[in-house]
């Protein structure tokens, strides 16, 4: 795809955005009762969104342009950010992590671009029957054919004799073996082609890369490599063009800024009887008198001001007994407001909708009708650098113009009025000590730190040498394999709450960790997501999600578990030091993930006798602290993983982690695709000896790490060589499986019950059940128990 593509592409997605900024604007607005069409709404605004992320993810990764680059990103950290806020939206509404879209995705399928005339019914009766009687005398005449050959090899073995009807007979012999010979090479050829036509098979080829494929992975590096230059460049010309303007435009700017300046000074005296007071470095000096306005503006808004100024002072005069009516008046419009509110939902405020709006108004101005027949190779733009620089300039101009002209009007004052000046002076000072006393009470909340003296580099050192910062594992997200529920819309239309797929959870970890800690902005403004809980059996994948994470974004990762911080920094005065260095590390190296495993081990309810030495509880009362110290712009997210989730203390638990997934055991989909890519990455090849349907279908219960396991294996060197005149069978994996355990759907179950006695189990569960009438009257009953019991006792 060339530059010209990617352009088109960015402008179509551009159009895409804007209609969506207007519907949802339009949307915002209105304020709705039905829960069924909120839903909905949000779920076509999510789904919406994800399709201009992908699209704009692709197109940034592929501009070669700098400067539509910046933009692209500035546009693209927005959109990943309403995604999390429309999902934080959706998770409050239906009061559950995992959402389905089936019935919206069917709604929003696009239509083919041709159309079908309608044939009346006649014409296409007469049309079948022509086809039909022509099948039908095609048939007639390949029998009449057949009687005729035969009557004739009838003729001419009477004529010839024997011999030569022993040759006839044998000749016909072979015919008919070669002929049914190459019909069932046929007709298996045919079924091959229905199977891939019908999307049961894959095409010849498949797992082949083509040579279209291959052009195009070259041309996408050498388009980042094109990137990475023009970006050098992009650099270096903001820095010449910079110097360039301040030798040619630099001394008409200084003077033209001072002249408007010493206007302003005459103008106010003629007005006002006095020289203005000149604004602080603080408040942005003499910007912001001239901010967007011109000096005969600027003098209209101090006549404005005075004026207003005299009429408060005799407001506040006549208005104070008329406080208490209006107190009350506000009381009952708060009350009848928030009545209201409580009936009609609305859409909670965006913080990234102004961004996009932004984004989109500077493509609109700038890029959309922009003529680039000059800028074949994508270069910068040179003119764009001098209008952002000539701002630059000012702005640093104006710094050295303000100081020169604060004395030339203290030069003025003394010259008109001595006592003024003095006055004003005495004022200026008592303004600067009281901000000396703010910053002195800032300087006493600042935490301790620990390790004054000691560089990031050693603390890295060392935390890599007690092995609590470890080397995370190159594990895609997309190695994550499986299949999403199509069901799942379905089954809650029948009361049935469905059990997530591992699709479904990979989305999950895309929206409350990879995007987040990959984009700072969206990290910063999004709702905030600091920890999260994996909660399945063992072999479901837990651990791999943590280091799928960590290569995705990049992050560094630090293993905080029982197991591995036994015997390390003994003593409350050492695990203080522990966690100092590890968030100070993790802090300056961002973005990181600090991983605790088997981290139901920090909230036991009894701690094992077994277990005793090791001090699995050490961070329970630290872990609360921890989340508290992180901030908006601190991208660091704590990640527990867990297969016995109610051998902990419920509430600490569910207190530490703010979101919690269950990670299930795969469903029959998820199942057909791991057995066959696990057994294709593997060296396997999968022919028709090989049934994976009915692999997947006996291995209800097994994990993907039993499937992983399985295939090792069996699928040995030898075996892969043997392949080619021995194909794969069912059995031979089947085999492997007797000695392993499954996850039966008792365990299933226990995850399920453990799940629904957390917060946000137990808001679903009275949502389904009516919601608030019925948790009050629980409450009710509840409070007159314990009244009874402490009576008693």
């Amino acid at each position: 795809m060339s530059n010209a593509m990617y352009n088109k592409m960015w402008h179509q997605t551009q159009e895409a955005l804007n209609s969506l900024l207007d519907t949802e604007s339009q949307k915002m607005m209105e304020p709705q009762k039905n829960q069924v069409f909120i839903f909905q709404m949000l779920a076509t605004f999510y789904i919406k969104y994800v399709q201009i992320f992908r699209n704009l993810e692709n197109v940034y990764d592929q501009i070669v342009h700098p400067q539509k680059r910046i933009l692209i990103r500035k546009i693209l950290d927005a959109v990943m950010g309403r995604i999390l806020e429309l999902k934080n939206e959706m998770v409050e509404l239906e009061l559950t992590e995992f959402h389905y879209f089936d019935d919206i995705l069917q709604d929003l399928k696009l239509e083919p671009k041709y159309q079908v005339k309608p044939i009346p019914l006649e014409e296409a009766v007469k049309l079948i029957q022509i086809a039909e009687r022509a099948r039908q005398g095609r048939l007639r005449a390949m029998f009449m054919k057949q009687i005729y050959l035969q009557e004739y090899r009838a003729k001419q073995a009477r004529l010839l004799g024997d011999k030569v009807a022993d040759v006839s007979a044998a000749a016909l012999r072979i015919q008919k073996v070669w002929r049914g010979f190459h019909q069932c090479k046929r007709t298996e050829r045919q079924r091959r082609e229905e199977m891939i036509f019908l999307g049961m098979n894959p095409p010849p080829l498949f797992n082949e890369v083509s040579a279209a494929m291959i052009q195009a992975d070259r041309l996408c590096h050498l388009r980042n490599k094109v990137q990475i230059k023009h970006e050098e460049e992009y650099r270096d010309a903001l820095v010449t063009i910079k110097d360039d303007l301040k030798l040619t435009e630099g001394p008409d700017i200084k003077e033209n800024l001072q002249d408007q300046i010493r206007h302003w000074f005459i103008e106010c005296r003629n007005l006002t009887g006095t020289f203005p007071d000149y604004p602080n470095e603080e408040e942005g000096g003499s910007a912001i008198i001239f901010s967007n306005k011109t000096p005969q503006q600027v003098i209209d808004d101090i006549v404005a001001s005075q004026d207003e100024e005299e009429k408060t002072k005799k407001k506040k005069k006549e208005k104070k007994p008329k406080k208490e009516k209006k107190e009350k008046e506000t009381k009952e419009t708060k009350e009848k407001n928030k009545q209201e509110e409580e009936e009609m939902w609305k859409m909670s405020p965006s913080v990234f909708l102004h961004t996009m709006e932004e984004g989109n108004s500077v493509y609109k101005d700038l890029w959309k009708n922009k003529d680039e027949s000059w800028n074949f190779p994508q270069d910068y733009d040179p003119e764009l650098i001098k209008e952002d620089k000539r701002k630059e300039l000012e702005s640093e101009i104006r710094v050295q113009v303000d100081e020169l002209m604060r004395q030339e009007l203290k030069n003025l004052k003394l010259a008109v009025n001595r006592e003024k000046e003095l006055s004003a002076r005495t004022g200026k000072k008592k303004g600067g000590k009281k901000k000396n006393k703010k910053k002195k009470g800032r300087k006493g909340k600042k935490d301790k730190d620990l390790t004054v003296d000691r560089t990031i580099e050693s603390l890295y050192k060392e935390l890599v040498e007690e092995g609590l910062l470890i080397q995370a594992l190159k594990v895609s997200l997309s190695d994550y394999i499986g299949e999403y529920s199509y069901l799942g819309t379905s089954l809650r239309q029948v009361s049935i709450e469905p059990m997530p797929s591992l699709l479904d959870v990979r989305q999950l970890i895309t929206l409350y960790a990879i995007l987040p800690l990959g984009s700072a902005a969206v990290h910063e403004k999004a709702p905030l997501v600091k920890s999260l809980l994996l909660a399945g059996p063992s072999g479901v994948g837990k651990k791999m999600l943590v280091h799928a994470i960590c290569t995705e974004t990049g992050a560094n990762l630090f293993n905080l578990s029982a197991a591995n911080i036994t015997g390390k920094y003994p003593g409350k005065s050492g695990l203080q030091m522990m966690l100092h260095v590890v968030f100070k590390v993790a802090r300056k190296l961002q973005p990181s993930v600090v991983w605790i495993g088997d981290t139901e081990k920090t909230f036991y309810k009894k701690v094992p006798h077994a277990e005793r030495k090791m001090e699995p509880k050490r961070l329970k009362k630290q872990l609360p602290k921890m989340l508290k110290l992180l901030k908006p712009d601190d991208r660091i997210l704590i990640v527990g993983t867990t297969k016995r989730p109610f051998d902990a203390e419920l509430q600490p638990f569910c207190k530490a982690y703010q979101k919690i997934i269950l990670v299930p055991r795969p469903d029959y989909a998820s199942r057909y695709v791991l057995w066959k890519e696990i057994i294709q990455r593997h060296g396997g090849v999968i022919t028709d000896t090989l049934s994976v349907s009915c692999l997947a279908k006996i291995t209800d219960g097994f994990t993907q790490g039993h499937i992983v396991q399985v295939v090792k294996e069996v699928l040995t060197e030898r075996r892969i060589r043997q392949q080619s005149h021995k194909p794969l069978t069912a059995l031979e994996f089947i085999a492997s499986l007797t000695s392993m355990n499954p996850v039966y759907q008792e365990e299933e179950d226990s995850f399920k019950d453990w799940y629904a006695k957390t917060p946000m189990g137990k808001k679903r569960a009275l949502a389904l059940t009516g919601g608030n009438k019925e948790n009050e009257k629980d409450k009710g009953k509840k409070e007159k128990k314990g009244k009874k019991e402490k009576k008693k006792k």
